[in-house]
């Protein structure tokens, strides 16, 4: 009962700007920066949430997020990371082999041609003379992501070469990218295809720089899938507990108790702000209160430590996440809430002991 409450309250709640191309990019732009608030790329997240939101709407809808390649290369800052509508593959080109090739057919193999997947002088210098370019020792991660965007089929033996089925890409040229040489595919046959490149000063910060990002994409992909859109900083959880706690009122007997304890639940999302040094009782208790006004937008705002407007703030979440996670957090509830007893395995006893 309270589940269901709970969830009518987010769908009659939402806002779908799915029509107005203008407005549902600024839904998208908002999720972004709300996602990327709290990790390191907050400093830049206006920046990197145009990259992400840029990214994703390439995909037209689709959740396929194998599309969007991150590359990571030392060097700069954070805001050098841009956006490429290619796919670049981080491997070199082979000596004297041309390095710009137009309308290109692509065979991607992976094969056993040698232990340790290099093209020895001989051939090299044959592929040099018929103007083939040739990549070698690279990645399956790499190849396998190439053959998906300019659409051919991976060769895994060289037996019936006339039926593999070739890759096309209108432009094959070699780029630098700070004091590196790159491979850049551009008119690939998936055409949604891109990349995103990011910069910084170490490994370490290009590492959480890029979970960051694919939290930001994964979330944006989604919403992109589904388009409605809930206000954010503790706004829905609160919008929830009143009716759920509203709910609790009318219903007699033990259910009544379930049911407040749910409210509880929801209530403990927003009052996890005290982790960032404020003061939730008081913060909560504000908040409820504006919650009791009709159709409030009463949310947290962590910057200024006080209750704001989430529409005026431009804070938003993505429905189809808050609805998933209040459906996971119910359906795992109600299963632990099942088990009566718990059988443990004896530990294995050891030979010799």
């Amino acid at each position: 009962m309270a589940s269901e409450c709970a969830r009518n309250v987010l769908e009659q709640k939402v806002v779908d700007n799915k029509q107005d191309a203008e407005k549902f990019r600024s839904d998208l732009m908002n999720i972004a920066r709300t996602t990327l608030s709290s990790k390191i790329l907050s400093q830049d997240k206006e920046h990197f949430a145009k990259l992400a939101v840029d990214a994703v709407m390439r995909l037209k809808g689709s959740t396929n997020l194998e599309a969007i390649q991150i590359i990571k290369k030392p060097g700069g800052s954070l805001k050098d990371s841009f956006l490429d509508e290619g796919f670049i593959l981080d491997k070199k080109i082979g000596v004297g082999q041309p390095k710009r090739i137009e309308n290109a057919k692509i065979l991607v193999a992976n094969t056993a041609m040698d232990t340790d997947k290099l093209i020895y002088n001989f051939p090299e210098e044959l592929f040099a003379d018929a103007g083939i370019l040739a990549i070698e020792h690279a990645d399956f991660d790499g190849i396998e992501r190439l053959g998906l965007v300019t659409g051919e089929e991976i060769a895994l033996t060289f037996d019936n070469p006339e039926s593999v089925k070739l890759g096309h890409c209108k432009l094959i040229e070699e780029i630098m990218i700070g004091e590196d040489k790159l491979i850049h595919f551009s008119g690939v046959a998936m055409g949604q295809a891109c990349t995103i490149v990011l910069r910084g000063a170490s490994s370490h910060v290009l590492d959480e720089a890029e979970r960051s990002l694919h939290d930001a994409l994964c979330v944006l992909s989604q919403t992109v899938n589904d388009s409605r859109v809930l206000l954010g900083g503790g706004w829905p959880e609160m919008a929830m507990a009143k009716a759920v706690d509203e709910l609790a009122k009318k219903t007699p007997g033990k259910r009544s108790h379930a049911i407040e304890a749910f409210t509880r639940a929801l209530l403990a999302i927003p009052t996890t702000i005290d982790n960032t040094g404020l003061d939730s009782a008081e913060l909560i208790a504000q908040l409820r209160a504006e919650h009791h006004k009709d159709e409030s937008n009463a949310g947290i705002d962590v910057i200024s430590g006080s209750v704001g407007d989430m529409s005026e703030l431009g804070i938003c979440e993505s429905f189809k996440v808050k609805q998933a996670v209040l459906l996971s957090a119910t359906e795992v509830t109600e299963m632990i809430l099942r088990v009566d007893e718990i059988i443990t395995c004896a530990p294995r006893r050891r030979e010799g002991m």
